[in-house]
C-alpha cells in the first residue's frame, strides 16, 4: 500500500501532486522568512554574547560569560543547520533553488560524509560552512553597524577553526621525523588547499593590520598566483608561498616538524619538474624556481629550527649557512656574482642530498654538473666522457683537483 500511494504522489499528471507542488511554492518564502527571523535573533544574541566576553576581564566573571558566549553561538550553529536543512533541501528538491543554494547543499552533504571517518574535521568544516553561508547574508543585507560587529566575531572564530583543522593534519603527519612521506600525499595536499581558503577568504579582511605588515609582501606575490590557469611550476611556486606565510600565522597548528615534511613534498616536486621538463626554456624556469624554493627552505625554515636529531646534519647546515652569509655580502656590490655564487652553493648542496633519496635523480645531478660545468667550478674530460662519464671539479682556488663520476 505505502509503495502503491508513494507511486500515485510522486507523477506530475496527477491533480494532488499539482496540489503539493504548488502549496510548497508558496510555503517555502514563508519558511525562508521564519528561519531568516531566528537566525537574525540568534544572531543578535551571539553578537552580544561575543563583545561581552572579549571585554571581561573579571577573571571571577569570565567562566560564566564565556559560557553564555558558547550557548549562543552553539543556538546560532542550530539555527543556520535547520534553515539548510529545513529551506535548501526543500527548494533543492522542488527545483526552486538557485545555483548558489544546489552548489550549498552539495558542499553540506559533502561535509556530512566527513562524520563517519574524519569526525574531527567534520566538525570544524561543517561550522566553517555554516559561518560561511550566513556571512553573505550579514554582508549583503545588514547594515554597517552589524556588519562590522560581526566581521570581529566572525575572523574570531573563523582563525579558531581554522588552526583546528591545520592541527588535525599536522597530528595526522607528525611522528617526530622531518622525512617526507608519500603515502600521506592527500594530507599535503589538503593542508596546501587550507592554507589557499585562509589567505583567499579570510586573510585580506586582517592584512591592513599593522602586525601583519611583515607578510604584505609574501600576500602580494600570493594574489599574482590566484587567477588565471596555473601549470606544474606556477603550482609548487604558489604553494611555496602559502607555506612560508604559514610560518607566520600558523606556527603552532602547523608546527615546524610538519612545515618540514610539506617542504620536503615540493622539493621532491620541483627536482622532478626539471628532471623531466625536456623544453630549455621552461626547464631553466623550473630550475630558477627550485632555487627560490632551496633559499625558501634553508633560510626560512632550517635556520629557525633549534632542535636537530642528528648532529651531523646540524654541523653540515651551519657549514652552508656561514657560506651563505658570506655570499649574501655580494648582494650590493656584485649582484651577478652574488646569484652566481648562491646558485653555485645551491647545487652543491642539494646533490649532497639527492644521494640519499629513494627516487631517481640522476637526470637532475647531470643537469645540476652542466650548471657547474657552465660555472667553471667543474670542468669536463671531453676525451673521456663519452667512455667513463667523468668531471673534474676544482675544490679550491689553490688548484686542487678531484675527479667525480658523472
Amino acid at each position: 500500500m505505502e509503495e502503491k500511494s508513494l507511486r500515485v504522489v510522486g507523477t506530475d499528471k496527477t491533480f494532488f501532486n499539482k496540489i503539493t507542488n504548488t502549496l510548497t511554492k508558496i510555503l517555502i518564502p514563508t519558511q525562508i522568512g521564519i528561519n531568516g527571523m531566528r537566525i537574525s535573533l540568534k544572531r543578535n544574541a551571539l553578537i552580544k554574547a561575543f563583545e561581552i566576553s572579549e571585554e571581561e576581564n573579571d577573571i571571577s566573571k569570565k567562566d560564566i560569560v564565556d559560557k553564555k558566549y558558547e550557548d549562543a553561538y552553539t543556538a546560532y550553529l542550530e539555527a543556520l543547520d535547520k534553515y539548510v536543512l529545513d529551506t535548501i533541501y526543500k527548494k533543492v528538491k522542488n527545483e526552486t533553488a538557485t545555483k548558489f543554494e544546489s552548489m550549498a547543499l552539495s558542499q553540506y552533504y559533502g561535509i556530512i560524509q566527513l562524520k563517519k571517518n574524519e569526525y574531527v574535521e567534520y566538525k570544524y568544516r561543517k561550522q566553517k560552512y555554516l559561518l560561511e553561508l550566513d556571512k553573505e547574508t550579514v554582508f549583503n543585507t545588514a547594515k554597517e553597524k552589524v556588519i562590522e560587529k560581526y566581521k570581529r566575531f566572525y575572523i574570531s572564530k573563523q582563525d579558531t577553526l581554522y588552526k583546528g583543522i591545520l592541527k588535525n593534519y599536522s597530528i595526522k603527519l607528525a611522528d617526530n621525523t622531518n622525512i617526507y612521506d608519500s603515502t600521506k600525499e592527500w594530507i599535503y595536499i589538503k593542508i596546501f588547499e587550507t592554507l589557499e581558503d585562509y589567505i583567499k577568504n579570510i586573510l585580506p579582511t586582517k592584512i591592513s593590520e599593522k602586525k601583519y605588515e611583515n607578510i604584505v609582501k609574501e600576500y602580494e606575490k600570493y594574489e599574482k598566483f590566484s587567477v588565471g590557469k596555473l601549470d606544474a611550476r606556477d603550482n609548487i611556486e604558489k604553494n611555496m608561498i602559502l607555506l612560508g606565510i604559514s610560518r607566520n600565522l600558523f606556527t603552532h597548528s602547523l608546527p615546524l616538524v610538519v612545515a618540514e615534511q610539506c617542504y620536503m613534498k615540493l622539493l621532491k616536486d620541483a627536482r622532478c619538474l626539471v628532471q623531466d621538463t625536456k623544453i630549455a626554456a621552461k626547464r631553466d624556469k623550473a630550475f630558477t624556481m627550485l632555487m627560490n624554493l632551496i633559499e625558501d627552505y634553508n633560510i626560512r625554515l632550517l635556520s629557525t629550527k633549534v632542535y636537530w636529531d642528528n648532529s651531523i646534519n646540524r654541523e653540515s647546515f651551519k657549514s652552508f649557512y656561514d657560506k651563505y652569509k658570506i655570499i649574501e655580502k655580494l648582494k650590493e656590490t656584485d649582484f651577478i656574482e652574488y646569484i652566481k655564487q648562491k646558485e653555485i652553493l645551491f647545487i652543491r648542496e642539494d646533490m649532497k642530498k639527492l644521494n640519499n633519496e629513494k627516487t631517481d635523480y640522476s637526470q637532475l645531478i647531470k643537469y645540476y654538473k652542466r650548471k657547474l660545468v657552465d660555472y667553471e667550478v667543474m670542468k669536463e674530460i671531453r676525451n673521456k666522457i663519452s667512455k667513463t662519464g667523468k668531471y673534474i671539479r676544482y675544490k679550491n682556488n689553490a688548484g686542487i683537483k678531484e675527479v667525480i663520476s658523472a
